[in-house]
């Protein structure tokens, strides 16, 4: 029997995928979670074979969770709405084992977990080609910094004060990530970077 954890804040979908998964023979769903803290807490009390979790959840993502689990023997599946190769990428750094989109049919899920546990990896096809399609996040790690402090609402001096720069020097990063996310202004800078998933 395969013994499986779901971690999913809708709390209408975790009950369907719930009931889905509990109707196929050599399933057994233990343990339901409404995020990534609780699906940790499951996974380390009652050992499932995997853990099935949506990435956009409270308190810890799906993403920060799967990277909890990393040396852990439980196997990682990602479900999500958003074929992101930002996501895709961190998700694979962390070792998961399937990454699907909820738009598959529900017959490819309970698949997709058989061929899991025979040792395989599934990933969406979308995402495949997003992986050799899409570019990579342009940001060196002080302008990711930088990015991140505009999108928690910090203004230019607010931001200096943080990073120990001047204003000045905080307006030439915020001009080069402009420049480099090809957009015009702070908030569509911070709106491309989250649709890229590029936020970590």
């Amino acid at each position: 029997m395969i013994r499986i954890v779901i971690a999913e804040d809708q709390r209408l979908l975790l009950g369907a995928l719930g009931s889905l998964l509990d109707l196929e023979e050599d399933m057994e769903v233990v343990g339901k979670a409404n995020n990534g803290e609780e699906a940790l807490k499951l996974v380390y009390k009652l050992q499932p074979d995997i853990c099935i979790m949506d990435i956009e959840m409270p308190i810890k993502s799906g993403l920060d969770a799967a990277e909890a689990l990393k040396d852990h023997p439980c196997k990682v599946i990602i479900l999500t709405t958003f074929a992101r190769s930002g996501y895709f990428e961190r998700a694979r750094n962390a070792g998961i084992s399937g990454y699907l989109l909820k738009d598959s049919p529900s017959e490819e899920l309970a698949n997709s977990i058989r061929v899991i546990m025979d040792g395989r990896k599934v990933y969406a096809p979308e995402l495949i080609d997003l992986a050799y399609h899409d570019e990579a996040n342009p940001l060196t790690d002080r302008e990711e910094q930088v990015i991140k402090l505009m999108a928690d609402g910090k203004n230019t001096k607010e931001i200096a004060n943080e990073l120990s720069i001047t204003n000045g020097t905080v307006r030439n990063y915020i001009s080069v990530i402009l420049d480099k996310l090809e957009v015009t202004n702070r908030i569509e800078a911070i709106s491309r970077f989250k649709e890229k998933g590029w936020f970590r």
